[in-house]
């Protein structure tokens, strides 16, 4: 019998198959426009175009492939190829992810930008690859703040309130030190919460106040700005050690070009939010943000405890 037509198509096939690689990436957010959802696809385009046609990444976004706890589960396996969550379900698996999470560290969205575009944001993503992952970039998720039924002006009207947190000791420690109680509570359970008031309030950035309807439920929107905290795209490392060094590169590449695309698109999505949620009769009220940052040195002491974090919280700080 004659094997070599019946190689001839097995090859074929095979090559049609490299040709065809589609990994896939995960998203909590609803809106398919929404910034960190169309960064990722405008990643998978730069990265077509760098490979050929070889390699191109589908987005799967609401939550269609779980929770941000279940998606980074998935790609710590390699069961997923990537992941795009905030950085606080992070911080239990690579510690110094802690370190853009910790409150008021930030002065501004732009010494924010300037700071994790650094040697600080480097050494961050890098940290996440003993722990089986490949971080690749930083997404901008603005500037959290707290929203409720009343105005939370100073540290004392957030005493006793039931806040949702996401699932982070750091988080429960940093509303905690607000003298509120902490409620951790996946993303997509924030709506009813309020809605029922199983919760008092949550802590969010004006794109998720909008885009998630939590504006339907609780219409106050404190500017605490107590976190900048960034999200943060990985890669299974399992997924990443296959492939061959250039492919690799590509890969790094084109999420790092993805990140000045989702700033523009942040920027733009804030803009528009803002005008969505005062249209539908949200109050943004300005705070004495100073009474928040007094009780926060508790939060540092707990959670900025090796030398290489104090070092990072520095470098953020002398960061101009």
């Amino acid at each position: 019998m004659n094997f070599k037509p019946l190689l001839t198509i097995v090859a074929a096939c095979a090559a049609f198959s490299v040709q065809a690689t589609e990994f896939r990436s995960a998203d909590t957010h609803n809106a398919d426009d929404y910034p960190t959802v169309a960064a990722v696809k405008y990643m998978s385009e730069l990265l077509e175009k760098k490979s050929g046609g070889k390699h191109k990444i589908k987005v799967f976004n609401k939550q269609a492939l779980g929770s941000e706890k279940e998606t980074i589960d998935q790609v710590k396996i390699g069961a997923l190829d990537f992941t795009r969550v905030n950085v606080g379900p992070m911080n239990a698996i690579c510690p110094l992810t802690q370190v853009p999470t910790m409150p008021f560290l930030f002065s501004s969205i732009a010494h924010m930008r300037k700071s994790l575009d650094g040697p600080v944001g480097d050494e961050i993503l890098k940290s996440c690859e003993s722990a089986g992952f490949i971080g690749l970039a930083f997404y901008d998720s603005g500037a959290r703040s707290i929203y409720a039924k009343k105005p939370i002006k100073t540290v004392a009207d957030a005493k006793g309130l039931k806040i949702r947190v996401q699932q982070s000791d750091l988080w429960v420690a940093l509303v905690s030190a607000m003298g509120a109680n902490a409620t951790p509570m996946p993303y997509g359970e924030v709506y009813t919460g309020l809605k029922t008031g199983l919760i008092d309030a949550a802590e969010n950035n004006i794109p998720s106040f909008d885009t998630a309807k939590h504006v339907e439920a609780v219409k106050i929107y404190s500017k605490t700005e107590h976190s900048m905290a960034p999200e943060i795209l990985v890669m299974s490392k399992v997924i990443y050690d296959k492939l061959p060094k250039a492919e690799q590169d590509m890969i790094r590449a084109a999420a790092k070009e993805s990140v000045a695309f989702e700033r523009q698109k942040w920027d733009e999505q804030e803009a528009k939010s803002l005008a969505n949620v005062k249209a539908a009769g949200a109050e943004i009220v300005e705070v004495d943000k100073a009474s928040f940052q007094a009780v926060m040195g508790p939060v540092y002491d707990k959670f900025m405890t090796t030398p290489d974090m104090k070092r990072l919280v520095k470098a953020v700080q002398d960061t101009k």
